[in-house]
């Protein structure tokens, strides 16, 4: 088949959208397919079956880019269209689909509605701009043949197919834990350092255990006042390479989370894949992808609560790793590939 993705997000950009988006792509080549992505431009050069809109920088976030347009004709023919976002891009896929007849496929990654805040500041404006666009995005999403969704609640009134993004099992397993000292018991985080992710409340947990190490990776707008406010048993370090992260997962002790934001949290799961245990807020996703057997939950809010769940991941026993293997990328795609060919 030939598979258009047509992403709001992409190259250099750090996110779980682009990682999705390039390991998708990775296996269904592997299988036979021809893979393209439509993307933003910015500072990255296209490869083979890359194709850039033309884009203007984002006033509200700095990593992303806001897509304007690009002539459908100057794209192949394909089989399959797979839209990654609601903005212009995605606009194009939709009208690319309907303008060729191509199978037409969303994946719905991140509730945008709780990034407004960073770009309006003002709560009462995010809210009800947040209610304009998923007003918006409910009427868009049912413009398409298949929606999915890596859990089963997605904010969204349209029905979905429940399909895990998907971890990489042959990336991210146990392995060389070299990068801190074996005498010192790490509690570590990696993702955006924005508002809903709410990292603050790590700060909290680092001052009532300050027994603990803390290190921090990535990348944001919170970031600067996180490191202002941060404990001395804290650390930040930049995004690292994806080839760096399965041994920053398995290094450390335990990953904790308290955002309210994600939709499936794949770090949380490639941690698990690394063989660690991750302690994370009792909120979706998290209600449905971390339990006993990979982790443990905490009420949002409490640091008693959260405490308890970090000593519950030091102390118990869990191969973690096989109670994710649900999720393996594989799996994922052998799915896709059953949507694409309208057998799902």
């Amino acid at each position: 088949m030939r598979i258009g993705f047509f992403t709001d997000s992409y190259f250099p950009g750090i996110d779980g959208v682009t990682y999705t988006i390039q390991a998708w792509r990775d296996r269904l080549e592997d299988r036979g397919h021809e893979v393209s992505v439509v993307y933003p431009d910015g500072d990255y050069e296209p490869g083979p079956h890359e194709f850039p809109v033309p884009s203007l920088p984002n006033p509200f976030y700095e990593q992303y880019r806001l897509p304007l347009y690009r002539r459908l004709s100057s794209l192949p023919e394909f089989d399959v269209v797979h839209c990654h976002g609601p903005a212009s891009t995605g606009l194009m896929g939709r009208r690319y689909a309907r303008k060729r007849g191509a199978a037409s496929v969303y994946t719905h990654h991140t509730p945008i509605e709780d990034y407004l805040i960073q770009g309006l500041k003002v709560e009462t404006a995010a809210d009800f701009a947040g209610r304009l666009y998923v007003a918006y995005e409910n009427r868009f999403l049912r413009s398409f043949d298949c929606v999915t969704a890596s859990t089963s609640r997605i904010r969204r009134d349209v029905e979905h197919r429940q399909l895990p993004v998907g971890i990489e099992m042959d990336t991210f397993r146990p392995g060389a834990d070299g990068m801190f000292p074996d005498d010192e018991t790490v509690i570590g985080y990696s993702g955006r350092l924005s508002a809903k992710k709410n990292v603050d409340e790590i700060l909290r947990l680092a001052e009532a255990m300050p027994e603990y190490r803390y290190v921090i990776v990535g990348e944001g707008p919170e970031r600067e006042s996180l490191e202002r406010d941060a404990p001395a048993n804290v650390e930040f370090r930049d995004f690292f390479p994806r080839e760096r992260l399965p041994e920053f997962y398995a290094s450390m002790d335990v990953f904790v989370t308290a955002s309210t934001c994600d939709t499936l949290g794949l770090s949380t799961l490639e941690a698990n894949a690394c063989g660690t245990p991750v302690a994370a807020a009792d909120v979706a996703p998290f209600d449905e992808t971390i339990g006993s057997d990979n982790g443990a939950r905490f009420a949002f809010g409490d640091v008693q609560s959260m405490r308890d769940a970090v000593e519950d991941c030091l102390t118990g026993g869990r191969d973690t790793r096989e109670a994710v293997q649900e999720f393996s990328v594989d799996r994922t795609v052998d799915e896709l590939e059953a949507i694409y060919r309208g057998e799902a």
